[in-house]
């Protein structure tokens, strides 16, 4: 292998006559924690099935762990975990069952299936739920059982297809905290999700829209280059029809309703906070605000 654990050079899937992607480019190194963000229907499941071995590329190449995927999909699939969108264990099944079931799939013994299992059910904090059965797991926890299944044979690199969807905020943190140990390990993790705070955790992150890869680089760039505007966070005794009138004015370029909060990218020599809380009226703060990732899709989907 070089330094890179995935390369995609031209990747491209057709159904019929709707191109579902379109000539995606991207190379990802080893231990890198990479994220793929996009709306439903962007292309971001097909590419990790084409990635995986599932989905065979209309055109284009692509190289996981070392290997052509098209040529040495077997191998391919020896040396990848996969945590798929929709939960893929047996529901009816105990969770140790699961992993005895999915670690001599594997190829593994069963000694090995046993000391590994043992090792993951304790970096997953699933001790004590051996016999529990699947399907009673709250939706965190079987989330962690998948993902515990996935590194059972050590792969070089995972794929967490919106692994959190669905998950409370408390086991979102503590997978997340999975997912920076398994990068701190050496594993290369891919993984996709709607959840644009959750992106700024990943070294880089892909911005994928209408099949097309149209931003790629780390959230702090990403965020100077498609936000250059100021942005102003506007909360208080604001008037119903506030985010219309300040649409309509020169050099505010988004305005967005977060609650009873509006968030805005304006033109940095027309707007300030002061001026725009002047302009606001009395019984409104506002404050200078810090660029977020969801700036960054708003601006790249909006162009």
């Amino acid at each position: 292998m070089n330094g890179f654990s995935i390369e995609a050079e031209e990747l491209s899937r057709s159904f019929g006559e709707f191109r579902a992607v379109d000539r995606v480019s991207f190379r990802i190194a080893r231990g890198e924690i990479f994220g793929f963000l996009g709306a439903n229907g962007a292309g971001k499941s097909t590419t990790i099935r084409m990635l995986t071995g599932l989905l065979a590329p209309t055109s284009g190449t692509a190289r996981v762990a070392g290997h052509d995927v098209s040529r040495e999909r077997g191998t391919v699939k020896t040396l990848i975990g996969y945590v798929s969108q929709k939960f893929s264990l047996y529901l009816d099944l105990p969770a140790w069952e699961n992993v005895l079931f999915f670690g001599r799939a594997y190829g593994l013994t069963l000694g090995e299936v046993r000391k590994r299992g043992e090792e993951m059910f304790s970096a997953t904090g699933l001790s004590g739920l051996e016999s529990s059965l699947t399907a009673a797991l709250p939706g965190g926890t079987r989330q962690r059982l998948a993902l515990a299944c996935a590194l059972l044979h050590h792969p070089a690199v995972v794929f967490l297809d919106e692994p959190t969807a669905g998950v409370d905020p408390v086991a979102r943190r503590y997978f997340w905290q999975l997912i920076r140990s398994l990068s701190r390990e050496g594993t290369t993790v891919f993984v996709t999700t709607h959840y644009l705070d959750e992106a700024e955790d990943c070294g880089r992150v892909g911005l994928m829209a209408e099949g097309h890869l149209v931003a790629l680089d780390t959230p702090a760039a990403l965020k100077k280059a498609h936000v250059p505007e100021r942005v102003l966070i506007a909360r208080g005794q604001l008037r119903r029809s506030a985010a219309d009138e300040l649409r309509a004015l020169p050099g505010v370029v988004d305005v967005q309703t977060f609650g009873a909060v509006l968030h805005l990218r304006v033109d940095r020599k027309r707007w300030a906070a002061p001026s725009l809380q002047s302009w606001l009226g009395p019984g409104v703060v506002v404050e200078e605000g810090e660029p977020s990732l969801e700036d960054v899709f708003l601006a790249v989907a909006g162009r």
